[in-house]
């Protein structure tokens, strides 16, 4: 079994769909981060058969929406003194802003670039987003 050292104070990202740890490490930009990070691939789950997990040995900043669109599924443990504090379930979020853009050249957001892109959830089992403007579909793993 792989032991790897209890986290302080910290985050733990828990249950990642096994092989989308990488999109949440690329995306918080660990690859860049001065403290410590661990960083389990296909690790064994009761729950899911195999999972990633990020262990990150700091607090930081973390949009759960744009977590959400990445896998809804993920659990974030927030940890203090070593023990964890706070458990976030995450899910996709009903609205983004400026995180999916929109394809459509006839869209208002192609022509007028102050114009923020908003989506809303459309489908939850296709993890589809609709554009407010043009309702042109986004799936939800499109802006990575």
């Amino acid at each position: 079994m792989l032991n790897i050292a209890r986290i302080r104070n910290g985050i733990v990202i828990d249950h990642i769909k096994a092989g989308q740890g990488i999109k949440v490490f690329n995306w918080l930009g660990l690859d860049r981060a001065s403290y410590t990070v661990a960083f389990v691939v296909n690790a064994s789950s009761k729950r899911m058969d195999k999972k990633d997990i990020i262990k990150i040995d700091n607090t930081i900043v973390i949009n759960f929406d744009i977590l959400g669109l990445i896998d809804p599924n993920i659990t974030v443990n927030i940890i203090e003194d070593g023990a964890v504090t706070r458990k976030i379930k995450l899910r996709l979020p009903q609205r983004v802003e400026n995180v999916l853009s929109c394809k459509n050249p006839r869209c208002i957001t192609a022509t007028e670039g102050y114009i923020a892109h908003i989506f809303y959830l459309d489908n939850p089992e296709r993890r589809t987003y609709r554009c407010e403007y043009c309702d042109e579909l986004r799936a939800a793993g499109d802006f990575i």
